[in-house]
């Protein structure tokens, strides 16, 4: 045989038989058994030294210069064969790794020049580790596929020994070596150098060989070599791949040497035909099961045909895999991520290396080919974009990168000239006692700074103070120096809470900065991918069972084999199983191309084969190739072979070039037509749904799909939808539809941004009984999952040719868009097919230009009035949502009027007529006209509403005017913002991005925020690649840290999972001892908390933590500060409840909170911070020293809650000197305003005592939003939630300081109203962020509409006087609620204690609860009406005054009867007493007002006559028990005590006594209408010391008639009423108002007497400034009144 020679890397063997100049003709069996001998003595060469491999493979790679151009054509090499070993014929699998790393480290292995070469580097796949290299070309020169046989030979590029003549097998099989003609380059990556080396590989003469012709692999194009890359980088084969090197290599043992030749083969059964019925619909997993039961009994098989012993090979390799099933699809044992990018091996596979002890371990670094990510090209561009950016962020700037975190600050008003004083301790080196001293919180931390300095140095001119900075105590987080001491948010809540300023003076070197970028940050370059697979991952991914490199490698081997055996049946079945197996690893994507090919193999295995096909030997020419005997060029197995090959390829360049490729248009020649200028309506061809699950089989009995075209989140035109189809079963289950799709719009009509979405429903098999929702049966179709595809791509070209789309399903999901799933549900991926059309010229669109010169600006003033008046209404409408039409196109028209009202521009935009390529211009010329946009009105064109990259990309501009403490606190919706972007590479990404690279604290909130986005079905892909990009840029820093913090979230999900599983008396045991495991990961690190990155945790107190007892049974978690002067850390950990609402309830509480810290109105708000960590899972703040309203209240029994006194006394019991008690009243009094508007506004429902808290320093909030915007919490179909918000009596108790009304309860009202209209004025602001919001999945923001509530709620169209009406009826309505309800329960309980009454003992009148007799009440012996009073409850009317007098009793009684009363007694004595003659009663109806003194006063005459006739009749009726009833004292009667003394006085009148009080009025003119609002009035005084029923009069004198007359409603017992009540005076001009005085009188209402006059007030109208309102308290006089 053929000898190697000695510098190849192998030891020298020759045979004693062949002489290395000739050559001799061999039958198949001798030539069998030769290349057993030459496989044999290859083991055997491996037992050589590294060293000497080593040196060897160096000194063979480095000759390879010298022999370039002496080319020597061997068809078939042995491996004894050459005397130059090339480096092309090393078999990589043979290799350990040593000998691999000597061989690829090798500087000579590679050219020393680097080469010029496309951007984009290209790697091809290893098939059979035979590399053929040829210097690089034009890219555009690459051919196009596979074109039938080939006509080239394999030519050697290393010369060979024996140059005269070569040895062939006779029956043309090399297992080692297949043939792969290629005149075009393939570029491998290696490390250390240039990334690209290249070598020619030249044609030689055409040969033939005998037998059948080896099919011909297709030249990889750059598409393809992308396609390879991409699946080498994703995270499935970086797990999977190394994972199974070990494993691959230990069974790729050599087996052809031990084969033994076996003529028979005869009785090798027909192909076993695929089924391709499309009504069978066998369980995909029986289908799997059988291919492995199969691979089984293969060893058994094979023995009768040794050519089998490679498909052996490869069956067993593949069998060392065994593949778990989900749904009935394959999955590896790794998952990986959702990505665009689809990654190959350009190795053939990763080698693993042994230690010294012979185990293996993965290789490491530079060990081994380093791979390149070659993506798709927008994320190409992307990760081009980030790193440009990334260099406007060098880690040498300290500004951008300090390495800690700064102390957020608020900022307040008058903050700065604020007098107040604080108490500061500061730590400092060297000394042992803190220094203190008294600053103003207006004084700026340079200025702290320079006061703590002068305690360590005398010359501060000496010192650089700039060099120092203040640490906050227990926190790693510093006081910005350039701001005031009180701005900082951690000062803010110091003096809160009343606590200890300490902080700690240290110098930049000294402060900790381990979160700062390193210049190897700085060099190392973006990688989307590298840090993925750290991250848990949100679904099983079934993309890549196996690499797609061996999965072609095992194919070609198939195919070669079933080329050359005699009976193909068998072979070919292995041929077709591994078609299956790559479509499978391409999301069970199965083409017609392939379906239709598979079909022609079986049938062309089937025909009798051509006799040809005898292998004879090859003699010519010692300088040409041998050959191998010729083909029939029309065998059907060979071209149905070819066919399949290509279809294969066909299918793997679709797979990775989904998106457009640069060559189809960047350097092509193809024609380019502008999009405005294309006439043909758009059109695609839905082909069919891949991937197709089993349980939708048995579960749905038809499919269709819902074709929408939208653009700014609108239907450009009505959905269109498929017919509906079942499904089809090939090589897996598909929903084939083949239908064409016409949307009867111009392409030119189209907005660059236009989306089309399709969205899959099934319908479901009625005759099924496993339902996917066991508990509805529902009838109609099903929503399966939607995707969506931007027409044109991020270059703007039309999208064009066949596309995958890949839709993200559940066995159920709701039609929403970025709904997550529920708990439990497996998401699982199937594959669109859907195909555009692919014209001749390529489809672009151009933005049109705008002339910026042109400056067009009108004058609003030169409006007429009433068009001007219209357009400002439209122009201070809250929002775009309420405009009709006709608004729409009225404020277009006149928007060059509103450029001096900037903040208007959302309305407008949302005005333009359509966005169509011909209007764009006029938008951009207003768009590049108009003055900035606030940071916060910017944010509306980020909306869905707003989809024109100009505009958005406008938005971001001035969105860069926002501080980082603002923007931390609006990230969540400038994540959810990124839906709406159409493309990865936007300005909003790369500001984001950007800020994050300046700002720790953002980049932190923006890692979970962005952590938690991945769940979303429909964009987890595009939120992966930002991820990928934070974690890329941040630096190795800030991302170990961030990976500590989710190991440690991991961990603490694991022990409460445990915990609420285990029965209640175990589950203290099952904590600690969980509880161990979270301790040693602490052992190994410190930790900054995922809720607050400033607090740094370094061990548990495992003894502190526990679990609290509500149903999801969260822990509390105690962890040991790092910081010895810190505090413990405290949190709550959840699982099984999705924290995300409590998210953006708490955010949208925390920017009230700093709108009324802005306008100078602290409310003392508790914020505490919550973070939702992944599904249904998060950590919660707990507040300190605070405890629920409930276990307040049972302290004091069961019905504590009914009680007034609980909170009130709670609070003396932590508070007891009188001072403290008043301090925490007056934080009661606040946070309880702040919390009645903030959960008004916001809708908080499912208020109880259980979910309302109160701090011992007597602030109160409010936890668990579950419900919110309100949905009410239901009980049956009544909603639990009657009252607008939670004001109880026990804390109206403690706000009044006692049980009657105060002074105090002015100010919580006050403060209320003046708190909700500061809201009020941002409305726009809250419902764009609620609005952006809607996008995330919560279960109760899920439309447009759900924000109507919120509207609503804040009153946008009102004055703030009538929003503080509003506000103030809503306090008294809550109050009333909560005493309806415990006049409820007193009800019941009298009820139940009067429940042995007999039941006959019914009310004969309505306003009597029982009937009376004389026999109980006695004989009256005298009646009369005594006199009338007028009373208001609640409208107008007269009571009269009955006096009684009877037998036996010496003083009379009172009882109060109205006239309808005295009527309902003489129809029921009608209906008892038909027959006897009663006295006529006095006539109802009246002339005019009925509730007038003279009506009453003729009434009392009249009763007055009435009774005395009544009585005086027959004593049947007389003394009847209905007249007794009537005659009955109530419970209102028992009022009349003291009237029987002072009745013979006559009539009561005001008695003239002191006068006192204030009254607050707010006076205001607009529309010729005078507005007097009554506001409160306090420290009324009257004569006899009861407490009055105030109500206010008033008059506009002169007024001779009394029309002016207004009045206020009666507030009952009280000295301090609050009214805010407004009182309107219509139609009258200043003028006439200046020459009017108005009287104001405050009067008690009487129910035994007339009211009394408790003080007045006149104000000349003349004295007013009526163009603006006027507030102001005023002193009651004794004034005359009417």
């Amino acid at each position: 045989m053929a000898q190697i020679s000695s510098s190849n890397g192998f030891k020298q063997c020759s045979s004693s038989h062949l002489d290395p100049t000739r050559t001799k003709d061999v039958d198949k069996e001798e030539a069998l058994q030769m290349e057993a001998e030459a496989l044999a003595k290859l083991q055997k060469g491996r037992q050589v030294t590294d060293n000497q491999r080593g040196f060897e493979l160096s000194s063979s790679t480095r000759q390879r210069a010298q022999v370039y151009n002496k080319q020597d054509y061997d068809l078939m090499v042995f491996p004894e064969s050459d005397t130059q070993k090339r480096a092309v014929d090393i078999d990589v699998e043979k290799l350990t790794q040593a000998e691999l790393e000597k061989l690829l480290l090798d500087d000579s292995f590679e050219t020393r020049k680097t080469p010029a070469m496309p951007v984009t580097p290209i790697l091809s796949p290893s098939f059979s580790a035979q590399l053929y290299l040829r210097p690089t070309i034009q890219r555009g020169q690459w051919p196009t596929g596979l074109s039938g046989p080939s006509t080239y030979t394999l030519p050697s590029i290393y010369q060979s020994t024996y140059s005269s003549k070569q040895t062939a097998f006779q029956n043309g099989f090399n297992p080692r070596m297949p043939t792969f003609p290629s005149t075009e380059p393939i570029y491998l990556s290696l490390p250390g150098q240039s990334p690209y080396f290249s070598y020619p590989l030249t044609s030689a003469t055409q040969f033939h060989p005998q037998g059948s012709l080896p099919i011909c692999r297709p030249v990889v194009s750059p598409d393809m070599a992308k396609l390879f890359d991409k699946i080498a980088s994703t995270s499935a084969f970086l797990k999977n791949g190394k994972a199974r090197t070990d494993l691959e290599i230990t069974n790729s043992k050599a087996t052809i040497s031990n084969l033994q030749v076996s003529p028979k083969s005869e009785d090798i059964s027909k192909f076993d035909w695929l089924d391709l019925d499309p009504l069978s619909k066998p369980k995909v997993d029986s289908v799997e099961v059988l291919d492995y039961e199969e691979e089984k009994n293969v060893p058994g098989l094979l023995a009768e045909d040794p050519w089998d012993a490679v498909l052996l090979e490869e069956r067993s390799l593949a069998s060392c895999h065994l593949e778990r099933k989900v749904n009935g699809k394959s999955l590896s044992g790794a998952m990986v991520t959702r990505s665009q990018s689809l990654n190959i091996r350009t190795t053939q596979g990763q080698i693993s290396q042994k230690d010294p002890n012979g185990t293996s371990s993965l290789p490491t670094g530079s060990s081994l080919l380093q791979e390149i990510e070659v993506q798709n090209e927008e994320v190409a561009a992307f990760c081009q974009s980030i790193t440009k950016l990334k260099t406007n962020f060098p880690y040498t700037n300290h500004c951008t990168n300090p390495g800690y975190l700064l102390s957020p600050v608020t900022v307040q008003r008058n903050i700065c000239g604020e007098n107040a004083s604080v108490k500061v301790s500061i730590e400092i080196e060297g000394f042992q006692l803190p220094v203190t001293f008294t600053c103003d919180v207006s004084s700026t931390v340079e200025i702290i700074i320079m006061q703590a300095l002068c305690w360590v140095h005398d010359d501060l001119n000496e010192v650089d103070v700039g060099s120092y900075v203040l640490k906050v105590c227990g926190q790693e987080e510093v006081l910005q120096n350039n701001h005031c001491l009180g701005s900082h948010e951690h000062i803010q809540n110091c003096r809160k809470w009343d606590t200890e300023i300490k902080l700690q003076l240290l110098t930049l070197s000294a402060m900790c900065q381990n979160l700062a970028r390193t210049a190897e940050d700085d060099e190392t370059p973006v990688d989307l991918n590298k840090h993925l697979h750290q991250i848990e991952k949100p679904y099983k991914e079934v993309m890549t069972r196996h690499p797609i490199e061996e999965l072609l490698d095992s194919y070609h081997n198939q195919v070669e084999l079933a080329l050359r055996i005699e009976n193909q049946h068998r072979a070919v079945d292995q041929v077709i199983r591994a078609v299956r197996k790559i479509c499978s690893a391409l999301d069970g994507v199965e083409t017609p191309a392939i379906t239709e090919s598979v079909k022609k193999l079986k049938r062309a295995v089937n025909l009798p084969r051509s006799k040809s096909a005898d292998v004879t030997s090859g003699k010519g020419d010692p300088n040409k190739s041998s050959t191998r005997g010729s083909l029939n060029p029309e065998n059907p197995v060979q071209v149905s072979m070819d066919q399949l090959t290509a279809a294969i390829y066909d299918l793997l360049r679709l797979h990775g070039n989904s998106g457009r490729s640069s060559l189809d248009c960047a350097q092509s020649n193809r024609n380019i037509k502008e999009a405005c200028t294309a006439t043909e309506q758009l059109q695609f061809t839905i082909f069919a749904a891949h991937g197709i699950s089993s349980n939708w089989v048995s579960n749905y009995e038809k499919y269709y799909l819902v074709c929408s075209l939208s653009h700014n989140g609108k239907d450009l035109f009505k959905p269109i939808q498929s017919k509906k189809v079942g499904t089809y079963k090939n090589f897996f289950y598909l929903i084939k539809w083949d239908e064409l799709i016409i949307f009867p719009i111009q392409i030119s009509q189209l907005p660059l941004e236009s989306l089309l979405h399709l969205t899959l429903f099934g319908i479901l098999n009625q005759s099924s009984g496993s339902s996917p929702d066991s508990n509805k049966q529902r009838k109609g179709p099903e929503a399966l999952g939607k995707v969506s595809l931007p027409l044109f791509d991020f270059k703007r070209f039309l999208t064009c040719g066949t596309k995958l789309l890949y839709l993200w399903t559940s066995s159920h999901i709701t039609p929403i868009p970025g709904t997550i799933p529920k708990k439990g549900y497996v998401m699982e991926r199937i594959v669109l097919q859907v195909d555009f059309p692919s014209p001749t010229f390529d489809i672009i669109y151009t933005t049109p230009q705008v002339d910026r010169n042109v400056i067009q600006q009108h004058n609003l003033e030169t409006l007429g009035n009433d068009i001007k008046g219209k357009l400002l209404d439209i122009l201070h409408k809250d929002s775009s949502l309420g405009l009709s039409k006709e608004d729409k196109a009225f404020l277009w028209e006149k928007r060059y009027y509103c450029l001096k009202h900037p903040n208007c521009l959302p309305k407008i935009l949302a005005s333009a007529p359509n966005w169509k390529w011909v209007n764009l211009a006029k938008i951009y010329s207003l768009l590049q006209q108009w003055p900035p946009l606030d940071p916060l009105t910017a944010l509306e064109l980020l909306d869905s509403k707003f989809a024109d990259q100009e505009v958005r990309c406008q938005a971001v501009t001035w969105m860069e005017a926002i501080s980082d403490d603002e923007l931390a606190d609006l990230l969540p919706q400038f994540v959810q913002a990124l839906k709406y972007e159409i493309y990865l590479n936007s300005s909003l990404v790369r500001f984001l991005l950007s800020r994050a690279l300046g700002n720790i604290q953002i980049a932190h909130n923006l890692y979970w925020l962005l952590k938690d986005a991945l769940h979303d079905a429909q964009f987890g892909a595009r939120y992966e690649h930002v991820l990928g990009a934070l974690l890329s840029v941040g630096g190795k820093g800030l991302r170990e840290e961030l990976l500590k913090q989710t190991k440690l979230v991991q961990l603490l999900g694991g022990v409460a999972e445990k915990v609420k599983q285990a029965s209640g008396s175990a589950r203290q045991v099952v904590l600690h001892r969980s509880m161990e495991r979270v301790q040693s990961f602490f052992l190994r690190n410190k930790c900054r908390l995922p809720l607050n990155p400033s607090l740094v945790a370094k061990e548990l107190n495992i003894k502190s933590c526990s679990f609290f007892s509500s149903n999801a049974v969260p822990l509390k978690v105690t962890m040991v500060n790092t910081d010895p002067m810190g505090e413990e850390i405290n949190v709550m950990f959840k699982v099984g409840e999705d924290l995300r609402q409590d998210m953006l309830a708490l955010q949208m509480i925390k920017i009230m909170d700093k709108i009324w810290l802005k306008e100078g109105l602290d409310l003392r708000m508790v914020i505490f911070k919550c973070l939702s960590t992944g599904r249904d899972r998060g950590m919660v703040e707990l507040v300190p020293a605070s405890d629920t309203l409930r276990k307040i209240q049972v302290e004091y029994g069961v019905t504590g809650s009914f009680k007034d006194k609980p909170l009130a006394e709670w609070l003396r019991k932590y508070n007891p000197s009188e001072e403290e008690y008043e301090k925490a009243s007056e934080n009661f009094i606040y946070s309880c305003a702040g919390c009645c508007v903030a959960t008004y506004v916001l809708g908080i429902c499912d208020r109880h005592n259980d979910n309302i808290m109160l701090r011992s320093t007597g602030h109160m909030f409010h936890i668990d939003f579950g419900k919110f915007l309100g949905h009410a919490q239901m009980f049956g179909s009544f909603k639990r939630d009657r009252a607008p918000f939670v004001l109880t009596s026990d804390m109206a108790y403690v706000i009044n300081g006692g049980e009657k009304p105060t002074i105090r309860f002015q100010l919580f009202v006050d403060l209320c109203c003046q708190a909700y209209n500061l809201i009020r004025k941002q409305t726009n602001l809250f419902l764009n962020l609620l609005s952006l919001m809607i996008p995330s999945g919560l279960p109760e923001l899920t439309s447009i509409q759900d924000l109507k509530y919120v509207r609503d709620a804040l009153q946008p169209q009102t004055t703030d006087a009538e929003a503080t009406i509003f506000f103030t009826r809503l306090i008294e309505s809550s109050l009333g609620s909560i005493a309806t309800k415990f006049n409820f329960f007193i009800h019941n309980l009298a009820q139940l204690r009067f429940s042995g009454l007999p039941s006959n003992d019914e009310p004969i009148l309505s306003f009597s609860p029982k009937t009376y007799s004389f026999r109980q009440d006695g004989r009256i012996k005298e009646v009369s009406v005594f006199t009338y009073h007028k009373k208001y409850n609640p409208d107008k009317h007269y009571i009269y005054v009955v006096r009684i007098l009877r037998e036996g009793q010496l003083e009379p009684s009172f009882v109060f009867r109205t006239f309808d009363e005295f009527q309902e007694l003489h129809n029921k004595l009608s209906i008892i007493f038909p027959l006897w003659k009663l006295p006529g009663f006095p006539n109802r109806m009246v002339l005019g007002r009925t509730h007038i003194k003279d009506v009453a006063a003729k009434r009392k005459i009249e009763l007055n006559s009435y009774l005395q006739s009544l009585m005086s009749a027959s004593t049947d009726v007389a003394e009847c028990d209905l007249v007794c009833t009537f005659f009955h004292p109530l419970l209102r009667d028992e009022k009349a005590e003291g009237i029987a003394k002072s009745a013979d006085a006559g009539p009561f009148s005001p008695t003239p006594g002191q006068i006192g009080g204030s009254v607050k009025l707010s006076v205001s003119y607009r529309n010729n209408t005078l507005f007097i609002m009554v506001m409160h009035i306090k420290d009324l005084v009257t004569e006899d010391g009861a407490d009055p029923n105030p109500y206010v009069k008033t008059y506009l004198l002169p007024d001779p008639h009394k029309t002016s007359k207004r009045k206020t409603k009666i507030s009952r017992k009280t000295r301090n009423p609050t009214f805010n009540e407004m009182l309107v005076y219509s139609g009258y001009s200043k003028e006439t108002l200046r020459q009017r005085e108005l009287q104001l009188s405050v009067l008690s209402a009487e129910s035994l007497r007339e009211n009394f006059f408790l003080g007045g007030i006149t104000l000349p109208l003349k004295d007013f400034n009526l163009s603006k309102e006027t507030v102001k308290w005023y002193q009651l006089t004794a004034a005359t009144y009417f």
